[in-house]
């Protein structure tokens, strides 16, 4: 178990004073078995008027406007939040149960590539070898571990909106890019799969009271009796020093910031401290 305080600041600039701008932030870490929050805020400035909902995908969204003449914007998301290594229930399911009506029903929302997931056809051979031969749960890390050993991790390689397949054509990208080559082909053969955005504390041998430079990441769970998490951007399982923020199909849906600003932005400035309190 590990005491992480997450910090994320983002600061905007603009080439202009505006007057005008709506945004919404997923910032706030989720409540979960594995994961308690014991503090958690977002500090604006400036900012007009604010209100907080649950979305579809039940990740805690803050909404805010700025309704003043403004050159610049920071957000500050501050959480400490205790996390604790999550096992899956021991009963896990084969094929016939993921292929049979229930589950494809149930979890149909998991199944659907998009033009964001849609894996190559390379990709989609790779994944079908694997899963003829394998359980569902062997399937999915044997897929995992060819994504790891065919693609490198190029930091600024490609952006969020970057389609799977040129990042597995370029074999080069980031986290958003393993985590949506990885659902495109867990999807492919069958198997339920989303996207997951929070944070990573990337140093395993970091000093208690450390702050360290973290990392904004994303990471996948696939569904095979339970939800079971992996990073298939550092190919090992999903532990006490991830911290999530939100689950849906894609980036789409879980994007820590989204606005709309009425001028042009001239800088983009995004800083992530993690500290391991405990």
């Amino acid at each position: 178990m590990s005491t992480l305080r997450v910090e994320h600041r983002t600061t905007f600039t603009y080439e202009r004073e505006i007057v005008s701008s709506y945004n919404e932030a997923r910032l706030t870490p989720a409540w979960l078995p594995r994961q308690r929050v014991l503090d958690s805020r977002i500090d604006i400035s400036p900012v007009t008027w604010r209100t907080t909902y649950r979305d579809y995908w039940e990740t805690d969204v803050l909404a805010f406007e700025v309704l003043q003449p403004h050159s610049s914007l920071t957000v500050v998301g501050t959480s400490i939040v205790e996390v604790t290594p999550h096992r899956p229930r021991d009963e896990r399911v084969g094929w016939s149960e993921l292929q049979g009506p229930r589950f494809r029903d149930l979890l149909c929302e998991y199944l659907e590539n998009s033009p964001v997931t849609e894996p190559t056809d390379e990709l989609r051979q790779i994944a079908e070898d694997a899963a003829g031969t394998l359980a569902p749960d062997l399937a999915a890390r044997a897929i995992c571990d060819q994504l790891f050993t065919r693609v490198q991790y190029v930091p600024g390689a490609t952006s969020v909106h970057t389609p799977a397949t040129h990042a597995w054509e370029v074999s080069s990208g980031v986290c958003q890019d393993f985590a949506h080559l990885a659902i495109g082909a867990l999807r492919h053969v069958g198997i339920p799969a989303r996207y997951v955005s929070g944070y990573l504390h990337p140093k395993r041998d970091a000093e208690i009271g450390e702050s360290v430079a973290g990392e904004s990441h994303a990471w996948v769970e696939w569904w095979s009796g339970d939800w079971y998490g992996f990073d298939p951007t550092n190919d090992r399982e999903v532990g006490d020093r991830h911290v999530v923020v939100g689950r849906g199909r894609e980036y789409r849906d879980v994007p820590p910031l989204t606005g709309v600003v009425a001028g042009a932005t001239s800088g983009l400035d995004v800083r992530v401290t993690v500290t391991q309190t405990a």
